[in-house]
């Protein structure tokens, strides 16, 4: 055994990654990848593929549309098809994945009751006219009626926006009840609710939200979302409990609340709901799109439908109508009406066919890793080749066929991919050791070249020659310059030693964050840094990798002052000019001496948005086709200017930070500085400088608030001509 311990350990190394993995140290995405298909694909497997007819799905779809008119419709219109539904067809319960936020002025009474009070204010019989049909033209008055003494369940939704409007229900569990409980609820800012008058007749409401997965999948729906403290019930669960006379909702913790403090169910009378870490339930698609009857609601509201047919079920109305975007991708469709995902859950829940995935599912995964892993990471390097294979081969088999026992018979969603994926690599390490020995010396050249060239390049040239060529392309890339601020002065005090360091010092961070969001490095130009998105391996996202690292080194120099100023060197700041567009990337000099590097417009006009950084005491100054092409950050537009060296104008930006990140008080100052540019280019100068005092009020030290006060006092003695476009000329770089 001793002469296989490398070995040995190397698997244990793999064993200890995976179970690192399952116990949520850290996250494997590509585990998280796999293990999501494996669902997919067990769940389309096994899904029964039959209808339940006790659940109705009461479609706004295109025939319905054609023929009452586009949507929303009037709420007199939607009063009929209560009426319809429980006195003519006798169902059971009605509840509405949509929203009814706003007030119905289709009537017209809005202008009536406006002729009412000015034209016609003064004539009795218009008065009285008005007095009598008005009841007629309420309409939201009506459909709120309507609702009153039935079993009617609104739908709302929740978000991470912030903002608010309408109503909300009452919660199921006040705030506090989880409190110490290792819970990790979704929680929402804002929410979007019905109107007061709706919710107040309402028997209950649930919220529609879904989540997706990682990967735009939904799998499941969130049973309740914190939101101020309190938790809400989904639109399910809502319909669920109204269809039962409306039990209170209990919560489940295992064998016993004090020695497991982990929610593994929600109890609603007799039916139990499970749910996974985030109190979220997994969704039991009885099988492809259509498992459930629609019926177009035009058919009802002129019941075209059989009493029969609708007579004691469950109502869910939604749409299907592709213009009204209430489509999901599922594991069963890409395709897929949200309002069947709900009907999928109460189905589930009223015929208890939930599959679980209990916290301490968590803990069993890790356990097995480690068993299973530990046994073969001794036994497969003592094994042949044919004997490693039959085993490892054994092992997969076995785990697959209790995964699938578990789902079908124990309702438990079991991990397998990590299991699938450690075994693989357990086999892959022990199968090709000897290969990795053999190509060592091709590792140490691999290592030796990287230190001069990118090591993307060097990787691929060593895995796939064939398939690199350094010779010129055209694509599009992101550029950015990084300049130290007023360096000369600060290398004139310095004797060459000192500046060697320094250099070195701050490079060295600098560089790394480059490399940390997958960046090449061209060259270094003195104090500049010169890098590069997008070659020579391909970046989708090349413009947010090279924002952040923009933003991000200066984080960086921000960590390295402490110790610039204890070796008494003075602070560093720099500026960064990140700029996105099409150039030319390969090998580029001449017969003695040639270098990876790119050439273009967009690389110069990146080096001259370094160069203007200063002007506008900006971080980070980016082009507009890097804006545009990142849009995951919020920005300030800083002006429109003509760089030297180009005609045309362009607008440049400062990145405030990633969407979700920037606080609301640095966002309300971005909007107040954007009116205050508005104003500035339509020549208002007035508004613009009593925008800028306020600006000035919050942030004295802005220097680009001053910048524009210097220019308003400028343009107010010298006004620009009547066609002025508010471009801003640079007449340096």
């Amino acid at each position: 055994m001793r002469k296989h311990a490398l070995l040995i350990a190397l698997g244990f190394l793999i064993v200890l990654l995976f179970a690192g993995s399952a116990a949520h140290f850290y996250k494997l995405s590509f585990v998280s990848f796999v293990e999501k298909k494996i669902y997919d694909t067990r769940l389309r497997l096994t899904m029964p593929k039959t209808q339940d007819d006790g659940i109705v799905i009461l479609d706004i779809d295109e025939k319905s549309l054609k023929a009452e008119g586009h949507w929303p419709w009037g709420r007199d219109k939607l009063a009929l098809l209560l009426d319809k539904l429980f006195d003519t067809y006798g169902v059971a319960e009605v509840g509405f994945d949509v929203v009814f936020a706003e007030r119905d002025t289709s009537s017209g009474l809005a202008v009536l009751q406006e002729l009412a009070r000015q034209q016609l204010k003064g004539v009795p019989a218009y008065q009285s006219a008005l007095e009598q049909i008005q009841p007629q033209l309420e309409y939201d008055a009506q459909f709120a009626s309507k609702m009153q003494q039935r079993n009617v369940v609104l739908g709302y939704y929740f978000n991470n926006t912030g903002s608010t409007s309408g109503a909300l229900p009452a919660p199921v569990f006040a705030p506090g009840t989880f409190q110490g409980r290792p819970i990790d609820f979704i929680h929402a800012d804002g929410y979007g609710g019905n109107l007061d008058e709706f919710q107040s007749r309402a028997a209950s409401a649930g919220h529609f939200t879904q989540s997706p997965d990682e990967d735009g999948v939904v799998r499941r729906i969130p049973m309740l979302i914190e939101y101020g403290g309190a938790y809400y019930e989904s639109l399910s669960l809502a319909m669920v409990r109204t269809l039962l006379g409306n039990p209170s909702l209990k919560a489940g913790y295992g064998n016993d609340d004090r020695s497991y403090a982990g929610l593994e169910w929600l109890q609603l009378d007799n039916l139990r709901i499970p749910v996974d870490r985030t109190a979220s339930a997994l969704v039991p698609y009885r099988g492809f799109r259509n498992s459930f009857r629609y019926v177009s609601v035009t058919d009802v509201l002129h019941q075209r439908i059989p009493v029969a047919e609708l007579k004691s079920k469950i109502i869910l109305v939604g749409t299907t109508a592709p213009g009204l975007l209430d489509m999901r991708t599922t594991p069963v469709n890409e395709v897929y009406p949200g309002v069947e995902a709900h009907a999928n859950m109460i189905s589930g829940i009223l015929h208890q066919d939930l599959k679980s995935r209990p916290p301490y599912i968590m803990g069993a995964e890790v356990i097995l890793l480690l068993l299973v892993g530990g046994v073969l990471s001794v036994l497969l390097p003592q094994l042949s080749p044919i004997h490693g294979t039959l085993a490892s081969l054994l092992v997969l088999l076995g785990m697959v066929a209790l995964n699938i026992l578990v789902w079908k018979y124990g309702a438990i969603d079991l991990p397998l991919a990590s299991f699938l994926m450690m075994v693989s690599a357990l086999f892959a390490l022990n199968m090709s050791f000897g290969y990795f020995l053999e190509s060592r010396t091709k590792r140490q050249i691999t290592k030796l070249f990287g230190q001069y060239v990118p090591k993307e390049v060097v990787g691929e040239l060593s895995e796939h020659p064939d398939q690199v060529s350094m010779a010129g392309d055209s694509r599009e890339m992101t550029i950015l310059f990084s300049d130290v601020r007023g360096f000369t002065s600060i290398s004139e005090g310095l004797d060459s030693k000192e500046l060697s360091l320094l250099m070195n010092e701050f490079l060295t961070p600098l560089s790394r964050v480059v490399h940390k969001h997958r960046g090449t490095i061209d060259k270094y130009m003195g104090d500049c840094i010169m890098a590069f998105w997008g070659a020579p391996l391909p970046d989708e996202r090349h413009a947010y990798h090279g924002i952040l690292a923009g933003l991000e080194m200066h984080k960086a120099l921000d960590a390295l002052q402490p110790r610039l100023k204890q070796r008494g060197w003075p602070e560093l700041h720099i500026g960064v000019g990140v700029n996105t567009g099409r150039v030319s990337v390969g090998n580029m000099g001449s017969e003695v001496r040639v270098a990876y590097t790119v050439m273009g417009d967009a690389v110069n006009l990146a080096s001259r948005l370094e160069g203007i950084t200063k002007e506008y005491g900006a971080k980070v100054v980016v082009g507009e086709n890097t804006k545009t092409a990142a849009p995951e950050f919020v920005y300030r537009e800083l002006d429109m200017v003509r760089v030297k060296g180009k005609e045309e104008p362009v607008a440049i930006f400062e990145p405030l930070g990633l969407k979700g990140a920037v606080s609301e008080a640095v966002q309300e100052e971005n909007k107040l500085f954007h009116q205050m540019l508005r104003a500035y280019r339509n020549q208002d100068w007035d508004q613009a400088e009593l925008l800028l005092f306020n600006l000035q009020q919050k942030a004295p030290d802005t220097k680009l608030y001053h910048v524009y006060t210097e220019r308003i006092g400028y343009y107010r003695n010298n006004p620009p001509p009547a066609a002025w476009d508010g471009v801003f000329v640079f007449k340096t770089k």
